[in-house]
């Protein structure tokens, strides 16, 4: 990655509890909230099952795109916790215990024994058990977890991309998240590189405004327009929300333009807003 060009970023997100339905995945907008406090953006996103096979195939093809990648969920020790595993199949490399994973758990597990009152049996099953959480691919480097010191990791593909896996709750995933941009990626923040400026549209069709979006873009150099319909919002009722995004001058540019075109279409038009 040259360092004036910021990486694509992208999200897995892993665990049947999502696409059944009985828990709301809190990721995405947390992981898009983040990136563009620091001047980000997410490019995609991917949710699967706790499938094996497709966790693996999805991995191969995140590990030889270059990208950076931030996978929630799937790096426990339960026997529907697959993507450590998978992982490494995707790598081509062998499982093996980090020795500074170990040194953690055993220190978590020494925590809460002290905390319960007992003595510390380092061989005790459920102890021994708790070690495969710092089962890892061999190549991988540790995510330090604020929380409860079981760490997360991250693995670089032959491709280049940078994978980083952290558990499902947001209570550890997100300040993990959070410490690897900041370590990892702080060359490319650029806080407030990035802003949206659109327009209530009433009665419209998008039919109808596609030219003058044609237009602001061949214009524009660098700006994307991007049109939100509604049929049955609270508020406004049928509309559309027109805008333009990319960076401030030149969004500026592009506002004062669609602006114009509305007002000679004579548009009925709603509030204004800046993200």
């Amino acid at each position: 990655m040259a360092l004036n060009v910021p990486p694509v970023f992208g999200a897995f997100i892993i665990g049947d509890e999502i696409l059944s339905g009985r828990r709301s995945d809190k990721h995405l907008p947390q992981l898009i909230q983040m990136l563009q406090e620091r001047g980000l953006s997410l490019s995609y996103a991917h949710v699967l099952g706790d499938d094996p096979q497709r966790i693996t195939q999805q991995l191969r093809g995140l590990f030889a795109s270059g990208d950076v990648v931030f996978s929630f969920g799937g790096i426990g020790a339960t026997p529907d916790d697959h993507t450590r595993q998978c992982a490494a199949a995707a790598l081509g490399q062998p499982l093996v215990l980090h020795p500074q994973a170990r040194a953690l758990i055993n220190e978590r597990m020494q925590d809460i024994a002290r905390q319960q009152g007992k003595p510390y049996d380092p061989e005790h099953p459920e102890n021994v058990h708790r070690l495969n959480m710092g089962v890892f691919p061999e190549s991988a480097s540790l995510i330090h977890n604020p929380y409860n010191k079981i760490p997360g990791f991250s693995c670089t593909g032959q491709g280049g991309a940078r994978v980083h896996f952290v558990p499902g709750f947001p209570v550890m995933a997100w300040p993990m998240v959070a410490a690897v941009l900041d370590a990892e990626y702080a060359a490319w923040f650029a806080p407030g590189a990035w802003v949206e400026r659109s327009v209530i549209v009433y009665g419209a069709m998008e039919a109808t405004l596609t030219p003058l979006m044609e237009h602001i873009e061949n214009q524009h150099v660098g700006v994307k327009v991007f049109s939100l319909p509604s049929v049955d919002h609270p508020e406004h009722g049928r509309h559309i929300e027109l805008g333009v995004k990319g960076a401030p001058v030149a969004v500026d540019a592009a506002y004062i333009t669609l602006m114009e075109g509305l007002q000679r279409a004579e548009s009925k038009l709603g509030p204004e807003m800046v993200r």
